[in-house]
């Protein structure tokens, strides 16, 4: 196979790879987020806690990321078809990506969560913050450098899984490696394809890192200030400072 060929196939697949993970990982993201946060606040000493929907909430999580990859598509096909009208293509593997990559986002969302100062959370507590207002202000901006490592991690692992679909027809790199590195006996072009995923997902991990160290930075500047607000004064207090 010469150097057009392959380009002649890997530009409509690399494209297809891109749109499987980009509607995966956004969709990941709305309900994922969500979902890490919920297990905190429900949690022992949360601010919402409930032992039993934690439990239940858990359990669900747990098993949805017990089960293998090949093995949850395999199960999803008659639901990816009820949902999507097809079992095969880009768009029908960002079903069983979706479905498996949401547990896997929520436990890392709340492990970031969960590593905000408590005495943030009280010091807004304290100023008469509702549940709504401290996950807003302040469980969410101090824990985003850990969501957006956590993103990226979901994003490289959803590449991992978008190839790993292409066994079964879900379209992209993974079934052009399937089709012709495998079948047909291209191990020059299954290596092209195997450079391109390395050079995309050190790509994807590159801006990951560049974001995280942007917002710590950032955090480190005195964004816990603006958090807590400026402290009211009195009078003689504010004569003084003049």
């Amino acid at each position: 196979m010469t150097w057009d060929q392959m380009q002649e196939l890997m530009g409509p697949a690399t494209q297809e790879t891109f749109q499987m993970v980009g509607v995966s990982a956004a969709v990941t993201v709305l309900l994922g987020l969500p979902l890490g946060v919920l297990l905190v606040l429900t949690d022992k000493g949360g601010l919402l806690a409930n032992r039993a929907v934690n439990k239940a909430i858990g359990f669900v999580v747990n098993i949805a990321r017990s089960v293998p990859f090949i093995i949850l598509m395999i199960a999803l096909i008659s639901f990816t078809r009820w949902l999507v009208g097809t079992s095969i293509g880009w768009q029908a593997a960002t079903v069983p990506l979706t479905i498996g990559a949401i547990p896997f986002f929520a436990r890392l969302v709340e492990t970031s969560v969960r590593e905000v100062d408590r005495g943030l959370i009280e010091a807004v507590q304290s100023m008469g913050g509702s549940t709504w207002t401290i996950v807003r202000k302040t469980l969410l901006p101090e824990a985003l450098p850990g969501i957006v490592a956590s993103i990226t991690t979901t994003v490289i692992t959803l590449i991992g899984y978008s190839a790993m679909a292409g066994t079964v027809g879900g379209g992209g790199l993974g079934t052009l490696a399937v089709n012709y590195g495998y079948q047909r006996f291209e191990t020059a072009f299954m290596w092209v394809i195997v450079a391109e995923l390395v050079i995309i997902v050190t790509a994807v991990q590159l801006i990951g890192d560049f974001a995280v160290r942007s917002l710590a930075h950032r955090g480190r500047s005195g964004g816990r200030t603006r958090l807590l607000g400026r402290r009211p004064t009195t009078p003689d207090q504010d004569l003084v400072a003049s």
